[in-house]
């Protein structure tokens, strides 16, 4: 096969998937810059949650493990044990590292568009090329798929921005920018939560999380409070989390109310076991109230809150950091026509995929988080490299090798 697989996304998921193709005898072109949503969208000084064990990007060669790339290049940390605590500063230059050994004619340059034509598809790139393949993979991670509650996104017309009365957190690199200022942070997960300690020792002059469920806000077990007597998986010892991470195929088949549910529940919101001491003390929290209104007064975000209580109240600040997640959302992927959007069959909030990860659209392949709908939030995690890539480069394989 002349005709190459082109994969779309340099990121864990993107950077594995090219790599099993590749080890398969597949042309394959790769495109996007190595790991940048790890390193645009994450906020410096953030720790991964996940242990080292659950932190690989899955290749189908030995000697690229997160220990290997610590043990070449002289890493300080070994990242070895689940006491170890991952900087997004090392995962990012581990990404990297994968990819110069492995895929080093990676192409750092955009694809604008993706359309169908006779016998596969028809790709443009931003620097004008222009150029058919016989299949595509969509491994564009988190980048377009920022999700922000409707009531807050009412007040800003113009969108969040880092700069303005509203953002998300995916548009923070360095939180001292809000140094000095009153900010709000929504959500209790992770990522909420840690933005919320990292604000307050960048020096922000106070920092409040909203919690709209009504349990307090939570920490997961350190290593050795972990359940004895329950199976152990990446994320902690459970056997829900040992089914979800290692039986991510029977996930298929389970109804689309139940894996929609499941997606958006499982492994969250709970913040990691070593951010509680961080977290308390130095961080209010304003829990059981949902956003029913939000206003930009003078400048600053007004949020008009009620609780299940039928309370209220309205909190003022200087910005609101909206730590809400990801929602798979085709119309964001704009790279893909809309001609070939409308082909996409969707189910439980994302494109409805084979047991090759393959969509409604022959030859149109989708991993990492789009594929959450129909695998499970293991693939939320760079772990699911492990389960997605080998049966999906399996797939085009056998479609196309």
């Amino acid at each position: 096969m002349s005709t190459p697989v082109a994969v779309i996304g340099a990121g864990p998921y993107g950077l594995s998937t090219a790599a099993h193709l590749r080890a398969r005898g597949l042309p394959v072109r790769v495109f996007g810059s190595p790991m940048v949503s790890w390193h645009a969208q994450m906020p410096a000084g953030m720790l991964l949650k996940s242990t080292p064990a659950a932190s690989g990007i899955h290749v189908p060669h030995g000697g690229h493990t997160l220990g290997d790339h610590c043990a070449a290049t002289g890493e300080r940390g070994r990242y070895e044990s689940d006491w170890d605590i991952i900087p997004v500063e090392a995962f990012v230059q581990y990404g990297r590292w994968v990819q110069q050994r492995l895929l080093p004619d990676l192409e750092q340059v955009r694809v604008v568009s993706v359309d169908r034509r006779a016998e596969g598809f028809e790709l443009k790139l931003d620097i004008g090329e222009q150029f058919g393949a016989r299949a595509v993979v969509v491994a564009t991670g988190l980048s377009g798929l920022a999700h922000l509650p409707p009531e807050l996104a009412a007040a800003i017309p113009d969108g969040p921005s880092a700069t303005g009365p509203v953002s998300h957190s995916s548009q923070h690199h360095d939180l001292s920018a809000l140094a000095g200022r009153e900010v709000v942070v929504i959500g209790a997960g992770q990522s909420a939560l840690e933005s919320a300690v990292l604000l307050a020792e960048a020096g922000a002059a106070s920092v409040r999380v909203v919690a709209r469920g009504s349990a307090a806000v939570g920490f997961g077990a350190p290593p050795d409070r972990q359940p004895r007597l329950r199976p152990s998986s990446p994320f902690g010892n459970a056997w829900s989390l040992y089914a979800l991470s290692y039986h991510a195929d029977a996930f298929r088949r389970l109804p689309a109310p139940l894996r929609r549910y499941l997606v958006r529940r499982v492994l969250g919101p709970l913040g990691a076991w070593w951010l509680r001491d961080r977290f308390v003390g130095r961080v209010r929290v304003t829990q059981g109230r949902r956003i029913v209104r939000a206003t930009v007064r003078d400048g600053r975000p007004v949020l008009a809150l009620r609780g299940a209580d039928g309370q209220g109240g309205e909190l003022v600040a200087d910005h609101v950091l909206a730590a809400t997640g990801y929602r798979m959302d085709l119309a964001a992927l704009d790279f893909l026509g809309q001609g070939l959007r409308t082909e996409i069959v969707t189910r439980a909030g994302g494109p409805l995929l084979d047991a090759g990860f393959g969509s409604s659209v022959p030859g149109l392949y989708f991993t990492g988080l789009p594929a959450a709908a129909s695998f499970g939030p293991v693939m939320r995690f760079v772990c699911g490299t492990q389960f997605a890539s080998p049966r999906l480069a399996r797939a085009v394989a056998r479609a196309y090798g």
